[in-house]
């Protein structure tokens, strides 16, 4: 019985089919890593480019400081009150935006009514 099925012609296979999971498996990692890993790198480097003076930046590192010069490939950061350390533009990791300041001034508290 045996010999019967090693007599037997080999099956034709199409290549397509051994091709394809492999194809699936491209497009399955392209959409849920490469694709969007290429997006937060552009968006990123866009960010880098657009640091300006006043810009809050957080390092690589760690360091949070505010910017205050930015030239092509480095950044002049305050970390403290007259302490200023030289970054690359390249190390930074994050951007803040300024805020603009709470007026609690203008707000008035309100008031409890009695009863």
């Amino acid at each position: 019985m045996l010999n019967l099925f090693m007599q037997a012609a080999p099956v034709a296979r199409n290549p397509l089919i051994d091709i394809l999971p492999l194809i699936a498996i491209f497009g399955i990692f392209w959409f849920l890593l490469i694709r969007p890993q290429q997006k937060r790198a552009a968006e990123h480097r866009q960010t880098l480019t657009t640091i300006a003076r006043g810009d809050v930046v957080v390092t690589n590192g760690g360091i949070i400081g505010k910017v205050t010069k930015a030239t092509d490939d480095e950044l002049t950061v305050e970390v403290s009150e007259g302490m200023r350390i030289r970054v690359l533009r390249s190390m930074i990791a994050d951007v803040r935006r300024p805020e603009p300041a709470n007026d609690t001034t203008s707000k008035k508290p309100a008031k409890k009514s009695k009863k």
